[in-house]
């Protein structure tokens, strides 16, 4: 009953402000050189830890069609403690409206999910460090079958403009002079694309 009210709470309060989640995303091909560039900038990261992901898509949807105002939703797993997640693309696929509170049980919220309709896509697991940088979050993740990235993010209103947040995110991760390439998908579709291309997608677990 606790974490029932918790997670109502957390939802409310994140309706309440319309805030949204503004990111921008990169590939890196040296994870040690960019570590190194960010203790430059006085950025400590965290200790490296396991995130374990099932996305989910509403009835209807497929890789390949917009995202643009379609809910996603998403069950992640870390250090024994489930978190449930919404987020709704609003001007690109990494500028979201995003709702998330603690759950108790996983399975009994994937069932849930199943029963309302959602459909799970694709697992994305993923070894994630963080830090803080300059009022943005700093995220370096290892993704499994998919290498080394860097997400830089900034929680802000509806009143800033999604592109500007992230000229100024460009900005940020460009001045550590390390060679990455900016990626504008989102891992779900990442693995969904790899593992299309290859002939071996298959129903997630």
């Amino acid at each position: 009953m606790i974490a029932i009210l918790v997670c109502c709470l957390l939802v409310t309060r994140a309706l309440a402000n319309n805030d949204h989640e503004v990111e921008a995303k990169y590939h890196v091909s040296d994870l040690g050189e960019l570590i190194k560039a960010l203790a430059q900038r006085q950025v400590v990261l965290t200790e490296p830890s396991v995130q374990d992901d099932q996305a989910y898509a509403p009835a209807g949807w497929s890789y390949g069609m917009s995202k643009i105002g379609v809910p996603f939703a998403r069950l992640r797993t870390q250090k024994g403690r489930h978190l449930f997640t919404v987020k709704k693309p609003i001007d690109n696929e990494m500028a979201c409206l995003e709702h998330d509170c603690v759950i108790h049980d996983r399975d009994a919220m994937h069932a849930a999910l199943a029963t309302m309709g959602w459909v799970p896509t694709v697992r994305i697991v993923k070894q994630r460090r963080t830090g803080e940088w300059d009022g943005a979050t700093v995220c370096v993740d290892v993704v499994d079958g998919l290498g080394t990235f860097v997400e830089v993010e900034r929680l802000v209103s509806s009143q800033h403009s999604s592109e500007q947040v992230q000229h100024g995110l460009d900005a940020m991760i460009r001045s550590l002079g390390v060679p990455v390439l900016r990626v504008v998908d989102t891992y779900d579709t990442l693995i969904w694309n790899l593992a299309s291309a290859a002939g071996r997608m298959s129903a997630p677990v």
